[in-house]
């Protein structure tokens, strides 16, 4: 009798163990099968080449200026979109994942290290605003605004003390001028550029930044200056040439020789403060602004990206600034540009 109950439960124990081992497998979720999938030993040598790929981003971000500059302005047109170089993280992390690759995934901190030290500081909170502070506003207003008297009043919301404007056209100055008259008693026009003001201006002067090559007439820079209740600031409102992508690279030579000029003025200015307005074409990371970025101080808060204004990829709209500092700058609703206008707060040092 005992014997046959041994031989008879036996069975039915294994079964039950067999079971309840199947019951457990089943429940785990499916993250233990990935978990397994990653222990494999060669999780740690798979992936090789999107590491080497995450580390060559990771040095185009930190050393830009490692790609050299010819033929085709390569160097530059990288630096102009230098941001959004970040992205390349997301098709490297989905390769890291398919490749089930640890080495891949972490060699990606070096992308994200480097994007975050570069430009994780626009995201800072801006210092509060001071007593000295000069509010500036800066817009490529576009030749071909359909309402130049909207965008006009859309700008004065802002209440600036100073608006520097490019492309302005003929057929439209009267429209600026009349609304802004009232809030904005001084301003100076030369070429396509003005700039409108709270405060007394004087010694306002063209400034030659025609490269060679274009005719005649081709009239971007404006020199003025500000008197403001800090003192007297030397203004300068410039649009330089623009720039194409092609076959044969980025097109930059103009915009390059007139920032050279630009900036040579710039260093001649004997009133101390100065503030460089203006649509220079270009980011403030693009080598062919060292001219200007080299001497003049840059806003260390905010992207701002200004053009195109129907989804902007750039900030080319600029402002600068030697002995005074460059607040947070913002862009301001769009208004009848292909430029979003944007704005920033000066404080004079």
């Amino acid at each position: 009798m005992a014997e046959r109950t041994d031989s008879g439960t036996a069975p039915a124990d294994s079964a039950t163990a067999a079971d309840s081992a199947a019951a457990a497998d089943s429940a785990a979720p499916k993250t233990g099968i990935l978990r397994r999938a990653w222990e494999r030993p060669g999780c740690w040598t798979r992936g090789r080449v999107i590491a080497v790929l995450a580390l060559l981003t990771a040095l185009l971000l930190a050393f830009p200026g490692m790609v050299p500059n010819h033929p085709g302005h390569l160097g530059s047109l990288l630096e102009a979109f230098l941001p959004w170089l970040g992205l390349a993280v997301v098709p490297l992390l989905a390769c890291a994942l398919l490749r089930r690759s640890a080495t891949a995934l972490l060699s990606l901190l070096l992308p994200c290290t480097a994007w975050a030290y570069a430009f994780g500081g626009l995201f800072l909170a801006a210092p509060d605003a001071g007593s000295r502070d000069l509010v500036v506003v800066q817009h490529n207003v576009s030749d071909v605004n359909p309402d130049p008297a909207g965008t006009a009043r859309a700008l004065a919301e802002a209440e600036p003390d100073l608006i520097a404007l490019e492309e302005l056209v003929p057929a439209a100055l009267p429209a600026y001028e009349k609304v802004l008259a009232p809030d904005f008693r001084f301003h100076e026009v030369r070429g396509t550029v003005g700039i409108w003001s709270k405060h007394p201006l004087s010694d306002a002067r063209a400034v030659d930044i025609k490269p060679k090559g274009i005719e005649e007439g081709w009239s971007r820079g404006l020199r003025t200056v500000v008197h403001t209740p800090q003192g007297e600031v030397a203004a300068y409102v410039a649009h330089l040439p623009s720039v194409r992508v092609g076959a044969s690279g980025f097109a930059s030579a103009w915009r390059d020789e007139s920032a050279h000029l630009l900036g040579r003025a710039v260093a001649a200015e004997t009133v101390a403060k100065v503030i460089v307005l203006g649509d220079l074409n270009s980011t403030v990371d693009d080598r062919g602004l060292s001219p200007l970025t080299s001497q003049l101080n840059v806003s260390e808060r905010g992207f701002a990206f200004s053009f195109p204004a129907s989804f902007p990829l750039a900030r080319i709209d600029q402002i600068l600034a030697r002995s005074a500092t460059v607040g947070r700058i913002h862009t301001l609703p769009a208004t009848g540009s292909d430029h979003l206008p944007i704005t920033a707060r000066v404080t004079l040092a």
